[in-house]
């Protein structure tokens, strides 16, 4: 075996692989997006090029999770003979050092939040960094930090280079023509493991599908459901705006339910209200269907029983409430509570889990299902089914709902390292588990239900086969919207292989042999140090989008929690912006306390103001006289002015406007001020405890949660801290020397 030699690699610690290296001076050429299959070493790619780049400026590794962020950074360190050069920057990064670590590290390994956030608010630029590596690069679409960031750079870099990687950008020409457009994108290299000089690489990886049949008793209650779903849909053909059939994909009814809200904003009409509920009631009952084929009994229950615990609420959907009132809901209700009868996909999936461990004793299994519920259930099921042999566990995200919580970070970290010492040999994962996170290397991967997307398929495929032969394994239920699932999602992979194949041209070169560069280079005397003299707004980290667009139109922007207002554009000038939907909401949601954010900027600031952006504000089932009376007392009883703007890029430019009025005005003087009012004791708590260190709102909400009091927290040890969710050792470290700390005035 042979390695890669550079003065800043540890000896022997990188393999040499011929196809690995072609692709490193590919993409030394231009900037380059690799697709390559999990596994082959697309990180071996962006070290060589990293290496290459290194002595001509600063390096950004981009990965979207913290954990891959961990990962990369962890794996540099590993191979380079300088390790010091390494940094790794998280949302748990304190934002005051962040500063320091850009300008000091050579190498940056991040997530693209941050990096947005720091650019956005001047702690940092772009200007000598040599190489941006976008991790996952199949994320870089709408309104994701990559697609800023990529824009950043191409803007004030003095030599940029990219290097996109993803094992799947999808089968779509207008997708990946979007990623390629984003980030600046000149040429795609594409490597399949069927290609020559990859193939010696590659271990076999046998892929199968095994069908299953849907019980007698499950097919009637489908049935049942699908009739709910014709007489919704005739009932929205007779309104005579369109026609749909059971054929409809999801894809195309939200697409209508999306043209029927635009509708609205035209002005109100019955049948076009009457048209987005039956859609809404659609589009849950459908999915009601899909668990009925595809899941099973329990899954379907837990579904309708979540419904009608919405219905109940004050906040639930109309849609939830009527389906709910409908004898037939309750009815299919009645049966599924008195029905002892599971999915075979349980029983079936046992026996393929067992027949491998048998087989093999020390293999991993990862069991790929897209709902918390059937995880919970299969679970459920091989804990009181299998043998001994067989030591399952639920991997699913962060996100928590009732009667589910989710796992964090660090509690995804624990259960993966006990996958890799084989304390569990049989992982049950959600998407959680497809991308962004290191899951070891796996001897079959088994698809509780296929899934239509390719993107997905392939990332779940890639967890197998990596380091020894693999297995695939494919559950079917038979003449479900399983079978279209799969073909689909086969069909998408040979399409973005085609395809992908008809796109990696070679760079166009021209007579002085040089490459043409897609994106547009700025010469050094373009770029500066920022302008002190541009004008300056303080905006609210929750309006990032918004913060995008000043920031493009020449202001200067800095990010900061505002308790009052979102825009502060000097001292006596704060605006509030909301969505007609916003408003809306606020008016059916009381606790959203619209009127005590008018009161708080009407006091804080001389020159208060509300935008109020949209077309759609007389569009909801909300009387008009009742939105009028919003306005009136927004205007009148508070005195704060209302703006109504058209869209987000008219906002900007309206605060764009105003900022530059400002400025030139004398009025330089841009500090944010003012605090909420009324603060209940449960705020004032929340409040104390997000300012600790390492701990935001949603932190000191668990914290309150689980120890009950400020007191409890306060005299916790570390120990106990770290048993909160969401808090690590560095936090719980952090939240003791602030409070034990001896204080020296």
């Amino acid at each position: 075996m042979s390695y890669l030699v550079h003065p800043l690699l540890k000896p022997e610690t990188v393999e040499k692989r011929l196809f690995q290296i072609d692709l490193a001076a590919r993409a030394l050429r231009g900037s380059t997006l690799v697709v390559m299959p999990t596994g082959l070493g697309k990180t071996i790619v962006a070290l060589m090029v990293l290496l290459a780049r290194l002595e001509r400026g600063r390096v950004l590794f981009l990965a979207p999770t913290r954990p891959l962020v961990e990962q990369h950074a962890a794996f540099l360190r590993r191979v380079l003979t300088a390790p010091e050069y390494v940094a790794s920057v998280t949302g748990e990064t304190d934002p005051d050092s962040r500063a320091e670590i850009w300008k000091s590290s050579r190498i940056a390994v991040s997530t693209p939040q941050v990096v947005e956030n720091d650019l956005l608010s001047g702690r940092m630029d772009l200007r000598d960094v040599s190489l941006v590596i976008f991790d996952e690069a199949h994320r870089a679409t709408g309104n994701y930090a990559y697609v800023y960031i990529a824009d950043r750079y191409r803007r004030e870099a003095r030599d940029p280079l990219v290097l996109g990687m993803t094992a799947s950008p999808g089968s779509e020409a207008e997708r990946v023509a979007e990623i390629c457009t984003n980030l600046g994108i000149e040429s795609i290299e594409m490597k399949s493991e069927n290609d020559p000089d990859v193939a010696p690489f590659v271990h076999h990886r046998e892929i199968e599908w095994i069908k299953v049949e849907v019980p007698e008793q499950l097919q009637k209650i489908r049935g049942e459901i699908e009739r709910l779903v014709s007489e919704r849909m005739e009932e929205i053909n007779s309104l005579g705006m369109c026609r749909i059939d059971p054929r409809t994909s999801k894809g195309e009814l939200l697409d209508l339910q999306r043209r029927f809200s635009s509708a609205l904003a035209r002005g109100p009409n019955q049948n076009v209200f009457r048209g987005i509920s039956l859609l809404a009631e659609i589009l849950k009952l459908k999915h009601a269907v899909e668990l009925a084929e595809t899941q099973g009994v329990s899954a379907l229950r837990q579904y309708l029983e979540r419904l009608a615990q919405e219905a109940r609420s004050r906040g639930g959907s109309k849609a939830s409430r009527r389906l709910m009132e409908d004898p037939r809901i309750q009815h299919i209700l009645s049966l599924l509570e008195d029905m002892d009868l599971e999915h075979p996909k349980l029983s079936r999936a046992l026996e393929i889990i067992e027949d491998q461990l048998e087989e093999a004793p020390e293999s991993r299994i990862i069991v790929f299902t897209n709902y918390r519920d059937t995880a919970t259930a299969l679970l459920r099921f091989l804990q009181s089914n299998a043998s001994d042999v067989v030591k399952p566990v639920r991997f699913v995200g962060q996100a928590s709902r009732e009667n589910d919580e989710g796992l964090s970070q660090r509690k995804q970290s624990e259960i993966l390292e006990k996958f890799r010492a084989g304390e569990y040999n049989v992982l049950i994962a959600t998407s959680v588990g497809e991308e962004g996170i290191d899951i070891p290397s796996t001897d079959m991967v088994l698809f509780y239900e296929p899934v239509p997307s390719e993107i997905r398929s392939i990332q779940r495929k890639g967890r197998t086969g990596r380091a020894r032969a693999g297995r695939v394994v494919v559950l079917i239920a038979k003449g479900t919207r399983d079978e279209a699932y799969y073909w689909i999602s086969d069909r998408k992979e040979r399409t973005m292989r085609r395809q992908l194949q008809g796109m990696a041209e070679p760079l166009p070169v021209d007579s002085a042999g040089v490459t043409a560069r897609a994106s547009r280079q700025i010469s050094i005397t373009e770029i500066c140090e920022p302008d002190e003299d541009l004008p300056l707004i303080i905006i609210d980290p929750r309006e990032r989008d918004m913060a995008r667009l000043l920031e493009k139109s020449g202001l200067r922007i800095v990010l900061r929690s505002l308790e009052v207002g979102d825009y502060v554009l000097s001292e006596r000038l704060g605006i509030e912006r909301k969505t007609a939907d916003d408003l809306i909401d606020s008016i059916v949601d009381p606790e959203r306390d619209l009127f005590r954010q008018i009161g708080d900027l009407a006091r804080t600031y001389d020159r208060p103001l509300l935008i109020i952006e949209g077309q759609n504000l007389y569009a909801r089932q909300v009387h008009p006289n009742a939105v009028r009376g919003i306005l009136a007392t927004i205007a009148v009883d508070f005195g704060v002015p209302i703006v109504p703007t058209a869209s987000m890029e008219e906002s900007a430019a309206l605060i764009s406007l105003m900022a530059r009025r400002e400025h030139e005005a004398g009025y330089r003087d841009v500090k944010p001020h003012g605090r909420k009012t009324s603060r209940t004791l449960k705020e004032q708590q929340e409040y104390l405890i997000s300012a600790l260190p390492g701990v935001g709102p949603s932190v000191a909400r668990s914290l309150l949660r689980h120890f009950g009091s400020v007191e409890r927290i306060m005299t916790a040890s570390e120990d106990e801290l770290m048993a909160v969710e969401k808090v690590g050792p560095k936090t719980a470290a952090r939240i003791r020397e602030i409070v034990a700390g001896e204080y020296r005035g």
